[in-house]
């Protein structure tokens, strides 16, 4: 026992994956890169760690996410040491006689200025006229300096090109509006499972598809995309599974329709959690960094971007695997007995589920926002002891961090300038906005097929903005395009079983093999991004950036 404890320790892949992102986590501070402040340097090596640890996952995500914030904290917020043990060198000028002073020729700014502190910042620039000087010292005359004047020696002193922000401004990333939205989404979603309103709400949606392998394929997916728009396409997938497993018992074990069914339920997840914010992840990283811009993104507009992509998505994928993996047999028998629970907690989580949902899509007649109207079954479902305590403890609390900690990455590079650095390094301006959002699309699809879609999000979306606020983008609607374009290409990337959870849960049943779900997601993702980049060029300009 004491051997295997000590093998899992020293994993030399892990020790690997540690060692490289403490490294490039210091590296940044070596080096003196043209244009970024020393800020944006321990900015940039925080970036490079949580990249390196995200990818390899020496330690989980989530933890990642916190160490994140935490390094943020310490290195960049005014309650940190490094802020706290450092201060701007300064002198007090010497009197004279009368309005004459004596000041330190590093304090001499330009155009005869000098840089005036208070409390420790700058305060302005106050004009004074050279008397006389030497190699030292400086002789100046200024009515407006006086013996408690702290006076700049070092005008370049990396305290002066940054706004130490508080330590609150990182942590309030843990209490984001887009996390009290998902955090609503997960009560409705928990709630749901606990009283079966989910497998009620298949049991009737699939009843009207009747017995043919065709319709029964695409009444799954049509269950699985709507239900993974609203809760966790993680359960959802798992609970579709279970549904699936009766269906593919009663094939022959050569047809090929068992595979078929079987992709049908991962990538029906994965598309449908496109079409609301609270689908999945990537797009709430991708609202948060255009709601810290002062974007506003509706949870019907959302839907009216999202919703018509979904659609010819899921008809293709429903067409590509009918085509791919045809069915033997022309009738398959479901299973669709039951009913609904009527006990008064179930009642309320109806009313509450139907409530919500309808406030989320009319949110530009109301005006509260999406993440206000979450509160509320949180609220209404905890005050009803519909979900209970052990329920609240049990929600995935551990994907809020994982978002948590890419809304603070996002904040601390578009801050410090680092975001604008690294754009920056590109000739972006020589693409053309349309050529930019295309880029990032087929890179959030290509890095979501081998890291976390929340986390090839979080690396990307901040690049995003800062390309649209740096203002290389012609039109102003490419600034949300962009975050949108990243948020459904990372959803897109579902072409490996450790690319999304829906993937990973549908190879675990033994049913696929990965040169299948490898294929079918390539293709997928061929198709339903130049999709995307159509609606991005016609459709979606007409809805945002007014």
């Amino acid at each position: 026992m004491l051997r295997n404890t000590q093998s899992h320790v020293m994993n030399p892949k892990k020790t690997f994956a540690l060692a490289v992102g403490l490294a490039l986590f210091l590296l940044p501070l070596f080096l003196d890169f043209e244009g970024l402040s020393l800020m944006g340097h321990i900015t940039l090596g925080i970036f490079l760690l949580a990249a390196v640890f995200w990818i390899l996952e020496p330690i989980p995500i989530y933890a990642t996410s916190l160490l994140v914030i935490f390094l943020q904290i310490v290195f960049l917020s005014v309650q940190g040491p490094l802020y706290q043990l450092s201060e701007v060198p300064s002198a007090t000028p010497l009197p004279v006689e009368g309005e004459v002073w004596e000041i330190p020729a590093a304090a001499l700014q330009e155009e005869d200025a000098v840089l005036v502190l208070e409390n420790g910042k700058q305060a302005g620039v106050v004009p004074v006229t050279v008397t006389g000087s030497n190699a030292e010292t400086v002789t100046v005359r200024s009515d407006e300096l006086s013996t408690e004047s702290r006076l700049v020696i070092d005008g370049d002193h990396w305290l002066l090109d940054f706004e130490v922000p508080s330590y609150t401004v990182y942590l309030n990333a843990l209490a984001n509006p887009i996390i009290i939205l998902f955090l609503g989404g997960f009560v409705l979603a928990g709630a749901a499972v606990k009283y079966q309103l989910d497998r009620n709400l298949t049991r009737v949606i699939l009843r009207p598809f009747g017995t043919k392998p065709a319709r029964v394929t695409m009444g799954l997916m049509l269950v699985t995309a709507t239900l993974s728009a609203f809760m966790s396409n993680t359960a959802t997938t798992a609970m579709m599974m279970t549904v699936i497993i009766p269906i593919v018992a009663q094939l022959d074990p050569d047809d090929r329709y068992r595979i078929g069914v079987a992709l049908a339920i991962p990538f029906a997840a994965n598309v449908g959690g496109i079409a609301t914010p609270i689908g999945t992840p990537p797009n709430a990283i991708a609202i948060g960094a255009l709601q810290a811009h002062g974007i506003q993104i509706a949870f019907g507009t959302w839907m009216m971007l999202a919703v018509p992509l979904v659609v010819v998505i899921l008809f293709f994928v429903w067409w590509l695997l009918l085509r791919v993996y045809p069915a033997k047999g022309e009738r398959i028998v479901l299973d669709l007995s039951g009913r609904f629970n009527v006990s008064g907690k179930a009642i309320t989580l109806y009313f509450v589920f139907g409530l919500t949902v309808l406030l989320w899509v009319s949110e530009a007649w109301h005006g509260l926002s999406s993440s206000v109207v979450a509160f509320f079954p949180i609220v209404a479902l905890t005050a009803f002891r519909v979900v209970e305590i052990d329920e609240i403890r049990n929600l995935p609390w551990e994907v809020l961090w994982l978002m948590a900690g890419g809304i603070a990455l996002g904040v601390a590079m578009q801050d410090t300038g680092l975001a604008e650095w690294l754009i920056g390094l590109i000739r972006w301006d020589l693409m053309g906005a349309f050529v930019v959002i295309c880029v990032f699309g087929f890179v959030a699809a290509g890095l979501s097929n081998f890291i976390s879609n929340t986390v090839a999000a979080s690396l990307l979306v901040p690049l995003a903005i800062s390309l649209g606020v740096s203002g290389m983008l012609a039109d102003a609607a490419s600034l949300e395009i962009n975050a949108i374009i990243i948020a459904v290409g990372a959803s897109l990337g579902m072409a490996l079983p450790i690319s999304t959870p829906p993937n990973a849960i549908a190879m675990s049943t033994g049913m696929l093999r990965t040169p299948d779900m490898a294929r079918m997601g390539v293709i997928i993702a061929l198709v339903g991004l130049p999709v995307a980049f159509v609606l991005a060029k016609f459709l979606w300009p007409l809805l945002v950036g007014n």
